[in-house]
């Protein structure tokens, strides 16, 4: 048993894959494995935006803050004073800067940082030329389209607006929009409008109004500034941070001749943060003459209706039937007398012409009629069953036959020739 514990202890895996929960590796392992991984590593070029320069009189290396300025993420640089002597302008905080530089590793700390051998500022014409590469590929994803461009509300209920802390800018876009508008409400977050701070918390900032629902536009200002001072508004996480808000965000940074790309993925640009005062909110002055003039519009037109609907009466009024209502039954009375007269007329011909042609058909009847013939002596000799006689052959002897003359009838026996 004393032999066991006294025995040789494992040996360390060579490679981390060969750890295991019972082997693992001690942190000391971990980190000169770490340390010999860096230092294979050849010296590289590296970007980045310097937000601090330490630099101590007499003291022959000076220590630098290189962050990133698209993320929240910065490494320890150490520089040779002489290195930082030899650039062209002395470097300031918030330059942004390409290092030649070799990745080193302190494993007692457990840190990475850079040695760097030269230090380069970049150029305006370099970063305006990036930030015109960037432009183009925004372009082209849609995100400076018209047609997502949102309109701003009439009347916001509130504002959101973003700016530095204590500025200017502030000042300006408050003052002039209470003063165009009195009881314009905001929802403010100060924040740094300047250095490597501004990107995420302008970027946090503005997520938390757009998750507000009671703000209707968003307002991102700060005033003019240096072209330097102004990239991380053209920054690409900034730019599509306000791509993807809901609230109609305005753009109101520098003066008129600055034009971030802020600018172009806004919803509406301001020239300058008095501008985004005006653009916000309405003149209550302005409305109040419009309301007036409208009000002075619409009783100008009634006015106006009522004068020609009062003259359209009284051409009514001034017209023979209007002035004299009887006068339209009178004349078709007079119409109706006439027809009636002429009808009455008409039929009394009617009647007249029927009579002459009774008076006639009566006549001719009279000519054709038995009785004429009677009267002109003329007999009709009728047996007893009402036969007429027709032949002498049809009489029987001692017949009684019926004898019709003109007026009256009379009975008759014929007597036989023999008697």
């Amino acid at each position: 048993m004393s032999s066991h514990n006294l025995s040789s202890p494992k040996p360390l895996p060579e490679r981390a894959a060969d750890t295991t929960a019972e082997n693992p590796w001690p942190v000391r392992l971990l980190s000169l494995k770490i340390s010999d991984y860096v230092d294979k590593m050849s010296a590289l070029w590296v970007e980045g935006q310097v937000i601090q320069v330490s630099r101590r009189p007499g003291q022959a290396t000076a220590y630098l803050i290189l962050r990133d300025p698209d993320v929240d993420m910065s490494l320890n640089v150490t520089v040779r004073t002489t290195t930082l002597d030899a650039m062209p302008t002395p470097l300031a905080e918030g330059t942004r800067v390409v290092v030649q530089a070799k990745p080193t590793f302190w494993t007692k700390r457990g840190t990475l940082q850079l040695d760097a051998r030269q230090v380069r500022p970049v150029g305006v014409g370099e970063l305006l030329a990036r930030l015109e590469h960037l432009k183009r590929i925004l372009a082209s994803e849609g995100l400076f389209d018209l047609d997502r461009k949102r309109p701003l509300p009439f009347l916001p209920r509130k504002v959101g607006l973003i700016c530095g802390r204590a500025s200017a800018a502030e000042k300006d876009v408050v003052e002039n929009a209470r003063r165009r508008w009195p009881a314009v409400q905001f929802e403010i977050r100060t924040v740094s409008v300047q250095g490597p701070n501004t990107v995420p918390e302008v970027s946090a900032a503005l997520r938390e109004l757009d998750a507000d629902r009671s703000v209707d536009v968003i307002v991102i200002t700060r005033g003019g500034g240096s072209f330097e001072d102004l990239l991380p508004f053209s920054n690409e996480a900034l730019v599509r941070a306000v791509a993807e808000a809901f609230t109609p965000v305005v753009s109101a940074i520098g003066h008129d001749v600055d034009t971030p790309l802020l600018d172009f993925v806004a919803d509406l640009r301001a020239s300058t943060p008095t501008d985004a005062a005006k653009l916000i909110v309405p003149d209550v002055d302005e409305q109040r003459a419009g309301i007036d003039q409208t009000r002075q519009r619409v009783c100008r037109a009634l006015t106006s209706r009522l004068h020609s609907e009062r003259r359209l009466l009284v051409s009514l009024r001034s017209r023979p039937v209007m002035a004299d209502p009887r006068a339209m039954i009178t004349a078709r009375r007079q119409e109706l007398d006439a027809l009636t007269g002429r009808a009455r007329q008409c039929v009394r011909a009617s009647v007249h012409r029927a009579g002459d042609q009774i008076d006639h058909l009566r006549a001719q009847v009279r000519a054709l009629s038995p009785l004429a013939t009677l009267e002109r002596g003329y007999a009709v000799v009728q047996h007893a069953d009402g036969g007429i006689v027709m032949d002498r052959a049809d009489v029987r002897p001692d017949e009684l036959l019926r004898v019709r003359v003109a007026r009256g009838d009379f009975a008759v026996r014929p007597v036989s020739e023999q008697s």
